[in-house]
Parts: C-alpha cells; structure tokens; sequence
C-alpha cells in the first residue's frame, strides 16, 4: 500500500464545497467498517466495500487498527486538517495505523475501476476494556 501526499495540511481550496460542508456539520461515525463481522472485549473486526466512484463520509478514527486489502485499487482520503492523499492498493496490502485517543478525520473514496475490499481489525483502548474505578 503505497500513500502519497497530494494535497497538503491546512490546503482547502480545491476542495468541492460538499465535502467542507460534511466536516462542518460535525456528525461523524466511529470506525472505518461497515459490516461488524466480530466483536469482543478486546478487537472488533469488520469488513469495508467500495464499489468505483463510491465513497466513504469522513470518519472519527480513534483506535489503532490494522487494514488488510483483499483487492488491487486506488483511492483518495480526505483529512479534517486539509490534506489529501493517494492511495496505491495491492491486493495482500497490510497497513498498522495508530490512531488511538486521536480523535483524526478522515474519508476514503475508491478513484479506481474495480471494487475495494478489506478487512479491518480495530483494537480497543485499554479504557474500553477495563473499567478504572
């Protein structure tokens, strides 16, 4: 999986007006998957569909998860911050990504000809399992 940076930090301007409006309005999801495949006290695995030209709102990441890709593709991802990326996707692809506590903004839209599939392992903060009273 290869991401390159195309649009940088704080560089709204070409960015369609619908997309600035879904940030403001401020209702996002938790999560990257649609489908919950599993869930227990300690990971929550689901599955996320792209068909070509169909997109993903921006979404409240806030755990650490591990994607793995089961199709070749391309996507963009928006940021709440402003930049955005290319997405080079090979089928097999693994990424790590640590988000935990981080509260990061992000979409995902599939640019390419075929469908994107993966499989998403989310992994719950110690504060979600634990109760510390």
């Amino acid at each position: 999986m290869r991401i390159q940076e195309i649009i940088e930090t704080g560089s709204f301007e070409t960015w369609e007006s619908s997309k600035i409006r879904e940030l403001k309005q401020q209702q996002y999801q938790e999560g990257l998957g649609q489908n919950i495949l599993f869930e227990n006290d300690l990971i929550l695995v689901s599955e996320l569909v792209l068909y070509p030209g169909e997109r993903l709102p921006f979404r409240k990441l806030n755990r650490n998860f591990t994607l793995v890709s089961m199709t070749d593709g391309l996507a963009i991802s928006r940021s709440g911050c402003g930049n955005v990326s290319l997405i080079v996707i090979a089928k097999g692809d693994q990424r790590f990504c640590n988000f935990e506590g981080k509260n990061v903004l992000k979409d995902l839209e599939n640019i390419g000809e075929r469908m994107l599939f993966f499989y998403i392992m989310e992994y719950k903060a110690i504060g979600e399992i634990c109760n510390t009273n």
